[in-house]
């Protein structure tokens, strides 16, 4: 399989298997050309994500939608998986999670549950990198030596980046997410028949991605 790299999705078998045998819910290969990619959803980092500018996997260091649509089209495969986070927060609070988080002014009892469900949340899913770097590492083993991992979520391997001097100290292990280079997870979800409920349904469900050749 190494050297000859079948034009069978059926030869990343063991790919979606390992997936699932770590706890992905779901995982399916899919055609890289059926990733969709829009400068809208870079657009949304840059009007209402947090993170920004802080940190070396977000826009605005990482590729542009535009670049990102070339490097995909030298990509034959990828690997959808999906996860289901331990975090549940109700239906009045999902639907405004950061505000209650972040603003000093919203109701104590609702920034508590808010809080609570982040807390939750990133404890519950901060072995979803590893996981994808594992099937990352089991793709170039197998001899696709361009295998790159797409996380769900920001970076969170440092307390704060080290953006300022432009230098990633955990090169090994971060990679970009996913939005951050205008993947529209929810289209790219929906079209391999893996869609993602929205607005959040009890277990929030996350997306990542590799990129296989």
């Amino acid at each position: 399989m190494s050297d000859s790299h079948m034009n069978d999705e059926d030869d990343f078998s063991f790919l979606v298997k390992k997936a699932l045998e770590m706890g992905a819910a779901d995982a399916k290969i899919i055609p890289a050309s059926h990733i969709c990619v829009e400068d809208r959803v870079a657009l949304k980092c840059k009007s209402g994500c947090i993170s920004y500018g802080k940190k070396l996997t977000c826009p605005p260091y990482v590729p542009t939608p535009d670049q990102f649509r070339k490097i995909v089209s030298e990509y034959q495969y990828a690997l959808l998986v999906k996860y289901l986070s331990p975090a549940v927060a109700e239906p009045d609070i999902i639907c405004s999670i950061y505000r209650y988080w972040l603003d000093p002014k919203a109701p104590e009892d609702k920034k508590r549950k808010a809080q609570d469900f982040w807390t939750n949340h990133f404890n519950g899913t901060k072995n979803l990198s590893p996981m994808m770097l594992e099937l990352e590492r089991l793709a170039f083993n197998a001899g696709y030596t361009f295998a790159l991992a797409f996380m769900n979520g920001s970076c969170r391997l440092c307390e704060t980046c080290n953006v300022e001097k432009g230098l990633c100290l955990h090169p090994t292990q971060a990679r970009m997410t996913e939005h951050a280079v205008g993947i529209n997870m929810k289209k790219t979800a929906e079209a391999a028949g893996m869609p993602i409920r929205f607005p959040v349904i009890g277990h929030p469900e996350l997306m990542a991605l590799l990129l296989i050749d």
